[in-house]
């Protein structure tokens, strides 16, 4: 019998209507490198659903990839980004940023966010030391939207987030590996189109969400007292080049974010996956066990240790971090593909 699964949302294949979508358009031949037809129609889907009609969108593959190209064209090379210390791009993407000669400096994170207050702290101390020249100086800041933690911001934090890099001119970046999942979240202030209105670049996570692989980078060139706002990096495209991300075989994530942009798709993934994460949430609320607070398809639950090995018999899951040497975190993830059955299985394991 096959083990349920909460690992990740990206350890099943596409959604059906992605997977079909694939298949209806396999023999039509297609221009290449960004290109084809249906990437066209995926940018002015997302150009729709974000309502940003000048926004340059590039399909890439996968979120560290779409993370360290990003961050590389928007930073010169003396400068570093801001994030939280449990941001992704600093615990687990393996330095990718470093690697392109770019530090990442970790500010305090709360419940994987971060505050503005702490950002303007440091951006003032920083600029006060009469030394700063001779450090990596801050060029932009990154958040996850939600959080490696699976909480989220509302408006009013993510406003005032970008209301600080207005201030000392950096843009604010963000990456939506689980965007769907973030904005579909019971109590979420926040849509699409402000999203993309109070930063100057994010990606809409594909990978996590339904598709086999690809994000899309938008840089949303909003427009504002009827003058274009240009935000895109300059020859963003020979940069994605230079780092190997560039999809010759384009359509294979344009076919995919022109499914997922057709009729709700991607939105209604969010929210199913949500929904079950909720039922499973239940399941151990119900029991008596501790939660860490999560609106999203990431649960992360206190396990005693005897309890946890007991437990990886009958499903899967991710062991997160240790509490002490009796107590695990550990996370569950929902997906599209998650079913009643599963739960059914959970449940009756515990």
């Amino acid at each position: 019998m096959k083990i349920p699964s909460f690992e990740s949302d990206y350890n099943n294949g596409a959604h059906p209507d992605v997977l079909r979508h694939l298949v209806e358009t396999n023999s039509e031949q297609s221009a290449s490198y960004g290109y084809d037809l249906w990437s066209e129609r995926a940018r002015t889907k997302i150009r729709e659903a974000c309502d940003c009609p000048h926004a340059d969108i590039f399909f890439l593959t996968g979120g560290t990839q779409a993370n360290a190209t990003v961050i590389d064209a928007l930073l010169r090379p003396y400068q570093a980004v801001l994030a939280v210390e449990t941001a992704h791009i600093n615990v687990h993407e393996s330095g990718a940023v470093e690697a392109s000669g770019h530090k990442v400096i970790a500010l305090p994170s709360h419940e994987g966010r971060m505050k503005a207050s702490d950002l303007q702290a440091y951006l003032q101390r920083f600029f006060a030391d009469p030394t700063w020249e001779h450090m990596a100086v801050p060029g932009m800041v990154y958040v996850t939207m939600p959080t490696e933690l699976g909480t989220i911001y509302n408006k009013k934090e993510l406003e005032a987030i970008h209301d600080v890099c207005q201030h000392h001119q950096i843009p604010l970046y963000i990456d939506g590996a689980r965007l769907a999942y973030g904005l579909m979240a019971e109590g979420c202030n926040i849509d699409l189109p402000w999203l993309a209105h109070h930063c100057e670049a994010f990606y809409i996570g594909g990978t996590k969400c339904g598709a086999l692989c690809g994000e899309a980078v938008v840089f949303p060139q909003w427009t504002i007292d009827n003058s274009q706002c240009t935000m895109t990096p300059r020859g963003f495209f020979t940069h994605v080049k230079a780092h190997g991300a560039l999809l010759a075989k384009s359509r294979v994530a344009g076919v995919q974010f022109d499914a997922l942009f057709t009729d709700g798709l991607y939105f209604r993934i969010g929210r199913y996956a949500i929904g079950m994460a909720m039922k499973l949430r239940e399941i151990f609320l119900s029991k008596g066990y501790e939660m860490r607070p999560s609106l999203t398809n990431q649960q992360f639950v206190v396990l005693e240790n005897a309890q946890m090995k007991a437990l990886m018999q009958h499903v899967l899951f991710e062991t997160w971090e240790p509490i002490d040497e009796q107590h695990t975190l550990c996370r569950f993830v929902t997906s599209w593909a998650t079913t009643d059955e599963d739960l059914n299985v959970l449940e009756g394991s515990l």
